[in-house]
């Protein structure tokens, strides 16, 4: 803990998100150290006074809060390894990527073993907000993590949302994510199928102006597909992934998901036709019989 309480960061994972969120962190005045495996990405959060460590020890030893932002559980579980000679026991660990139902389980366990206090908080949100410091932060862990967790989560988010028990955040994550899916897909296939109508897609969405079918998330990626602008706010590949959790996560429980199905096999295609790091509205591409 520094000299005036602020809790001492340390933050894993500076790709689309991660980056936004440690110049957030850093912004609000907590002291940070980064790592990532491709270093570059993470050396321009020096300039904001970031320290980058060389590695995921480096960055937890005599931290008070780590942070994971990485693309899926298996990561996760592989940087904390990495991790193992600095941490020490009652370290809160925020555990924001999206890792679906088992892999959460299985961090939780992986925290248990090395004594950390376990905070299971995805975040809602994408590169803009996460750069904006206005992502919804789901949260479930223990109460006493909560004054450790609390200025880390008022710096990268606008709202959290506590939940109880660790866990039950990852459930509700699959649950928005599966409407982030849908109204992705149904825009992409909306200006495709315009498209293959021979229909200008403006008309589309002129239509739809101001009433209840609009929304601005629509607005964002029907744009990306209008101005051929995928630069990725979140990625095809990331998305297929989440899409997969989201699908896992119902038929264990015994749903039939078709809809996340669908997106699933939707951004797989367009991922095979070389879309894997643009931003997810590429899912377009993967509308049309050859591309």
């Amino acid at each position: 803990m520094a000299s005036d309480n602020r809790p001492v960061v340390a933050l894993l994972g500076t790709g689309i998100m991660g980056a936004g969120m440690g110049r957030n962190i850093a912004k609000a005045g907590l002291p940070l150290r980064v790592w990532n495996r491709t270093k570059d990405k993470a050396e321009p959060l020096a300039g904001d006074g970031v320290v980058v460590a060389g590695t995921p020890a480096d960055a937890v030893r005599d931290a008070d809060v780590i942070v994971t932002m990485l693309p899926d559980a298996e990561t996760v579980q592989g940087v904390m390894g990495q991790a193992e000679p600095g941490l020490r026991a009652g370290q809160v660990w925020a555990q924001t990527s999206t890792v679906g139902l088992e892999g959460a389980e299985k961090l939780a366990e992986l925290a248990i073993r090395h004594e950390l206090i376990f905070v299971d908080c995805p975040v809602l949100g994408t590169r803009k907000p996460a750069e904006d410091g206005a992502l919804i932060v789901f949260a479930g862990g223990p109460d006493a993590a909560r004054s450790q967790v609390e200025p880390v989560f008022d710096a990268i988010g606008s709202k959290t949302v506590w939940l109880g028990e660790a866990g039950t955040a990852s459930r509700l994550k699959l649950v928005a994510n599966s409407w982030v899916l849908a109204v992705t897909t149904a825009t992409a296939e909306a200006l495709a199928l315009a498209r293959g109508l021979d229909v200008d897609p403006n008309l589309f969405l002129e239509a739809i102006s101001g009433g209840s079918l609009d929304s601005a998330y629509l607005r964002t990626k029907a744009a990306a597909i209008l101005k051929d602008d995928f630069s990725p706010n979140f990625s095809v590949s990331l998305a297929a992934k989440d899409a997969r959790l989201v699908v896992e996560a119902g038929q264990a429980h015994g749903l039939r998901l078709d809809v996340a199905d669908g997106a699933a096999r939707k951004l797989g295609r367009a991922a095979e036709l070389g879309h894997a790091d643009e931003d997810m509205a590429a899912a377009y591409f993967a509308c049309f019989d050859s591309h």
